[in-house]
């Protein structure tokens, strides 16, 4: 077996590219998906009174086991089938839904996690997901 030689890929062209040229990198997702962006982590805990730092493992955990995720994109059959949905579209681009934890396909892009979730994952939708995490 040949060694793959990673110095032969040219990255600059993904690599150096403005905010707004990244931005275009997100996938489309196809059929009845969504494509959501999993909310940053505080970095204090909420009810600490002096201030108290979440160590980076625990951030990790908050953001990989989440309940929350804001929609971005929204595939073009999501929510169509009027049999599953009869009361209409769960969500919309721009909302925060509730899902299960580890719901759907996980993914990095320049450093932030994604996850495309099938349309029937969402469970609710929050005005304000500050506050809102999983129970231990």
């Amino acid at each position: 077996m040949t060694e793959f030689d990673v110095a032969a890929i040219d990255l600059s062209g993904v690599l150096n590219k403005t905010a707004e040229e990244k931005a275009k990198q997100l996938p489309d997702p196809k059929t009845f998906r969504l494509l959501c962006v999993v909310p940053e982590a505080m970095e204090e805990y909420q009810d600490s009174e002096v201030g108290l730092i979440k160590d980076s493992k625990t951030m990790h955990y908050e953001e990989v086991l989440t309940p929350v995720l804001f929609v971005i994109k929204l595939g073009p059959d999501a929510y169509k089938d009027t049999a599953r949905f009869p009361s209409g579209p769960s969500c919309k681009e721009g909302d925060f839904v509730i899902v299960r934890p580890n719901s759907g396909t996980r993914l990095k892009i320049h450093g932030r996690e994604f996850r495309i979730i099938n349309d029937d994952s969402v469970e609710a939708v929050v005005e304000d997901p500050r506050g809102i995490t999983r129970a231990a």
